[in-house]
């Protein structure tokens, strides 16, 4: 369970994540292609989720700013993760710039959000986003709420390093990844799961408003 009472998905490569990226900042090609195909998918999973079928150019914008700025990256695994979000959503952003329009909804992968399997009832909802239904789900959240989720669930983050990411402080982005989560868990039939995901107080039991789905790029 992570901070704040939401569950962070298991990152088991990290220690082989940092220890490629150390190989890597030392000029070890191969090292920093492994680092790559470990990130690589929650990173693209995520830029679905912002920029829709742009994902992949943006994803290789932001794989030649982080390649470029290797050596000023100080940090393990986990804060490597962080630190390639933060690159892909600036660049993210950048390409909404250039398009003028909101984010475009579109499908996420879903072996981005494919879970372990856990038995306790905190992760009844976590687990099912890996199905077509909740994946709409997903897209119909506020941006600020689906950005959270994406961020904790998709890329693996816990709650400071989403917080650098999305530079907001580490409660409000801990009370958006709630409300989102308690979202799906009421949509998917997973009300007890709803009821025990986070401790933040302020987050209220908010459902997805009848007046057709949202994209990524609407906040509440």
């Amino acid at each position: 369970m992570g901070q704040g009472g939401v569950p962070r998905r298991p990152q088991p490569r990290d220690g082989e994540l940092g220890a490629a990226v150390a190989r890597a900042q030392e000029g070890d090609e191969t090292a920093f292609a492994v680092a790559y195909r470990i990130v690589q998918p929650g990173l693209l999973g995520y830029l679905r989720g912002l920029v829709g079928e742009d994902a992949e150019d943006v994803a290789a914008d932001a794989w030649l700013e982080i390649a470029r700025d290797l050596g000023r990256f100080k940090g393990d695994g986990a804060g490597f993760r962080g630190w390639t979000a933060t690159i892909a959503r600036h660049r993210a952003l950048d390409q909404l710039r250039r398009r003028r329009v909101r984010p475009r909804a579109a499908p996420l992968e879903q072996d981005a959000l494919e879970l372990p399997g856990r038995h306790s009832t905190d992760d009844e909802a976590l687990e099912s986003l890996s199905t077509h239904r909740a994946l709409e789900l997903v897209r119909s959240l506020p941006r600020d709420q689906a950005e959270a989720v994406l961020l904790r669930v998709v890329v693996g983050l816990d709650g400071p390093s989403a917080a650098r990411v999305l530079d907001k402080r580490p409660g409000a982005v801990r009370t958006a990844a709630h409300r989102g989560l308690k979202r799906l868990a009421r949509h998917l039939g997973a009300r007890d799961a709803a009821d025990e995901v986070g401790a933040d107080g302020g987050a209220a039991d908010e459902g997805v408003t009848d007046g057709g789905p949202r994209t990524l790029g609407e906040s509440t």
